[in-house]
């Protein structure tokens, strides 16, 4: 099973930028489409971005479209989420997870579709 570990959450403020990084465990990670997921404090786990295995397709919530960018690197194992014009509605534990689906060209937003995730980063954003 790939294990995912999740880095650069922090605090910064309205309108800065944060580099979230994602790095799995298993070479088998490069086969498979990933996605960034966030929750905050009460609310459902949501839907951030997606990529499928080759980093040919990406797709974006509508609420982060244009702010956030999703990338991967499969010879470093990584995958990240680049997020730029932050907001406080963007606070939220930010978690990475992988589909066991070999050589997906698609991507997917549905969290049922993922089989492994990271333990989450925390992102605050102040206003």
């Amino acid at each position: 099973q790939v294990q995912l570990v999740e880095s650069g959450g922090g605090l910064v403020q309205a309108g800065g930028s944060l580099r979230l990084s994602c790095v799995a465990s298993e070479r088998t990670y490069r086969t498979y489409p990933m996605g960034w997921f966030r929750q905050a404090p009460g609310k459902e786990r949501e839907f951030v971005a997606g990529i499928n295995w080759s980093g040919s397709n990406t797709d974006y919530a509508d609420s982060i479209k244009g702010r956030f960018t999703i990338s991967r690197d499969n010879a470093k194992n990584t995958v990240d989420l680049q997020m730029n014009s932050l907001k406080p509605e963007d606070t939220a534990v930010y978690y990475c997870a992988a589909k066991y689906s070999v050589y997906d060209s698609r991507t997917s937003s549905r969290s049922d579709d993922y089989d492994a995730w990271g333990q989450g980063t925390q992102v605050t954003v102040s206003s």
